[in-house]
């Protein structure tokens, strides 16, 4: 698993784009991609001023609870942030305060504790979901610190992200492995880790890329898939869901390819594209589920 995890992915999503009946890929449709500036981590809102050793313990556990976006609507966001940024803040904060969460402290992981971190109600459905992603993070580390999850990679992004995929439940994601990929990806950002195979992994496919790419042309749905996201009506995980981001992932493995850059490169651009107020004004699908 851990050599070919990225091709996996692309010959599953080939495999789901080419049978798709919701979906269908036009590639014209997109013209010219402008290149973005490299990406760059947020300093307030990410915890990158600590020790290599506490920044890649935040992003594991940043990591862990790196989904929810069919939720996020739902929070009680920081003022000016996404949902994304009020979690990834919150947790920097409570890691400047108090340091990182030991292993054991992770296991142990209360509902009420996560919620109260992140500032959120307590029985809001996703707390305990985010409470039972760190307790299974500190499982799976055991006695391990972060780094050493990284030196077992030995130097492979697809390595630690398959360590990731089959040692959590919530990152296995089959077909897709969107938050296993994110993590190498985060880690070499912070420059915390250096991995010899980064431009192999795919594009991290939730539901901000497949958005951008419907709005410029590129997806196209079928009118009753159109209609149901169109009217901010929840999608249930499933073929329809699946065939959205497989056609993501796969159209830009070919858009990669004709650019000349990495998919991951490319899944930057297009998420920064993605921040403008002419994507933000169309709804996108929303889908609750433990894997974005």
């Amino acid at each position: 698993m851990s050599v070919g995890l990225c091709d996996e992915v692309r010959a599953t999503c080939a495999q789901i784009a080419a049978g798709a009946r919701s979906v269908d890929i036009d590639l014209e449709a997109l013209g010219h991609v402008e290149p973005e500036p490299p990406p760059a981590l947020d300093p307030l809102r990410h915890y990158v001023d600590g020790s290599p050793a506490a920044v890649a313990s935040y992003f594991l556990a940043l990591d862990a609870v790196n989904f929810g976006s069919g939720w996020f609507p739902t929070l009680r966001k920081r003022s000016g942030s996404s949902g994304y940024f009020t979690v990834a803040w919150a947790i920097a904060d409570r890691f400047r305060a108090h340091g990182p969460w030991t292993n054991a402290q992770l296991r142990a992981m209360r509902t009420d504790e996560i919620a109260d971190t992140l500032g959120q109600r307590r029985d809001h459905e996703l707390m305990a979901l985010y409470a039972q992603a760190l307790r299974a993070l500190g499982r799976f580390l055991g006695e391990r610190d972060a780094l050493a999850v990284v030196r077992a990679a030995r130097g492979s992004a697809q390595a630690l992200a398959a360590q990731l995929a089959s040692g959590m439940a919530l990152f296995a994601d089959r077909g897709f492995y969107k938050r296993a990929q994110i993590v190498p990806a985060n880690l070499a950002l912070a420059r915390v880790a250096r991995f010899k195979d980064l431009r192999s992994l795919t594009i991290f496919a939730d539901n901000l890329v497949p958005h951008v790419l419907r709005c410029d042309g590129v997806l196209r749905y079928d009118e009753d898939l159109a209609t149901h996201i169109d009217a901010g009506r929840l999608l249930p995980a499933g073929a329809r869901e699946r065939e959205i981001r497989a056609c993501a992932v796969h159209a830009c493995e070919l858009i990669a390819r004709r650019v000349g850059v990495s998919e991951h490169e490319l899944d930057n651009w297009l998420w920064s594209r993605g921040q403008a107020p002419q994507y933000k004004a169309h709804p996108r699908h929303r889908t609750r589920t433990v894997y974005y």
